[in-house]
């Protein structure tokens, strides 16, 4: 079989990280993923990494499988095979959702080659699947790939991979993400489930619409559990609207008006890292 299928997908920022109880919330922000999958007839899946020939392609490489398995044609699906190429704007284990945006495009990239356009949930918790089984996720990630996966802000249950809510949003956002690697599959969760109490305000908060608010407790508790400095959190206190760690670390995401977020911005450029401006993203996961 041959054919090739193109997708891109964006990143996300955190408003609750689901690590705690397994509710979380994630937004979608304007930083891309693209992957491109080549079908073959080899029975085999390969994933490459454009300027990073040493990464981990577990996660792409099992995506392309589960969904040639889901939507290829039943004779035909244990002879294709396909070989997948990412390109990412995000940076990898930073706690911008890289592999969930990876995840994302590879499915929907697999799916355009196959001539197929599945629902994006359906497709979104293939990715998900995909995650659990390379090993690179604790929670699954429901929360994260759903925001990517269809753009704005979601609340989801990731114990059931149920949307709770989601919610088309227009940000302004601030990221600084610094000189370091931090995978989510590494998180001490036993600490992390000491903050629950605080991770289910920040839930309520984030159901009742009130993002930014969850987003700095939520900030504030787990920079507390996995030992990140909350200096850049208070930097941005109290102009912007909500600032939080992002997923497992180290990066950290801001929202607010464009002008506290340059503020801040002035003083996230005095640390080691990138900062960049950007937005939320309305649309999520798209073909071509």
């Amino acid at each position: 079989m041959d054919g090739q299928g193109r997708a891109i997908a964006p990143a996300a920022g955190t408003v609750c990280n689901a690590l705690a109880t397994g509710r979380g919330s994630a937004f979608a922000i304007d930083l891309e993923t693209t992957a491109t999958v080549d079908l073959d007839a080899s029975g085999e899946f390969h994933g490459e990494v454009v300027d990073a020939p040493d990464a981990d392609t577990t996660l792409v490489e099992r995506c392309a499988a589960l969904a040639v398995e889901a939507w290829a044609e039943h004779e035909d699906s244990h002879d294709v095979g396909a070989t997948v190429r990412t390109e990412s704007e995000v940076p990898m284990a930073a706690g911008l959702k890289s592999s969930s945006a990876a995840a994302n495009a590879t499915v929907l990239a697999t799916a355009d080659a196959l001539g197929v356009d599945p629902d994006p949930l359906e497709a979104c918790r293939l990715g998900v699947r995909a995650a659990r089984e390379a090993g690179v996720t604790v929670t699954g990630a429901f929360d994260d790939a759903s925001a990517s996966m269809l753009g704005g802000v979601t609340v989801t249950d990731n114990e059931r991979d149920e949307l709770l809510s989601h919610e088309v949003v227009d940000w302004d956002v601030l990221v600084w993400w610094p000189d370091a690697q931090a995978f989510s599959a590494d998180a001490d969760v036993d600490r992390c489930k000491r903050v629950a109490p605080l991770a289910d305000i920040v839930t309520d908060l984030a159901l009742d619409g009130r993002y930014g608010e969850a987003m700095t407790v939520n900030g504030f508790a787990f920079c507390a559990a996995l030992g990140f400095p909350t200096e850049p959190l208070l930097e941005g206190l109290p102009a912007v609207d909500g600032v939080s760690l992002s997923g497992t670390g180290p990066s950290y995401v801001a929202v607010g008006d464009p002008d506290a977020l340059e503020s801040l911005a002035g003083h996230w450029n005095e640390r080691d890292g990138t900062t960049w401006h950007t937005t939320t993203r309305q649309t999520g996961c798209r073909t071509r």
